[in-house]
């Protein structure tokens, strides 16, 4: 089974008054027909690919019924979730409710990670960054064992 292609960088598009977002192009063709957005860690927006918004469902589905945790995981993440497929300006709506957990009124940030996409406030971001980046090289050493 092929990789799927990874979602990469930073990008800055406008949301609109509907709350619409043209995704970036590189996005575009990688996500298809249509994504998921839900809500994420650190109060984002997490925008995925059907195929990985399942895999993410039936990974915690597989554990929910017995751990307390997983449940409450899993009623926050799928009560939140809205399946979008993208218009002809290939724009995505974020509902309401997600633009409120969000923050998300103003300026925003579309950063690729992997698998996913995340939808940030531009300033939450900022500041998010910032205070990892002090963290980050010391971060490597125990994520990437054997360094790069």
């Amino acid at each position: 089974m092929a990789m799927p292609a990874l979602l990469l960088g930073t990008y800055t598009p406008k949301m609109d008054a509907k709350g619409r977002i043209a995704l970036p192009a590189k996005f575009r063709s990688q996500l298809g027909t249509g994504c998921v957005l839900a809500r994420g860690q650190e109060r984002c927006v997490y925008l995925l690919p059907i195929p990985e918004f399942r895999r993410i469902a039936q990974q915690v589905q597989r554990t929910s019924l017995s751990d307390k945790r997983a449940r409450s995981y899993l009623r926050v993440f799928l009560s939140g979730a809205v399946d979008e497929e993208p218009d002809k300006q290939g724009r995505v709506t974020v509902p309401q409710m997600l633009r409120d957990y969000a923050g998300l009124d103003g300026d925003i940030v579309v950063i690729g990670v992997g698998t996913r996409a995340e939808v940030w406030d531009k300033q939450t971001w900022e500041t998010y960054l910032s205070e990892q980046e002090d963290d980050y090289s010391d971060m490597a050493d125990d994520i990437l064992p054997g360094g790069f």
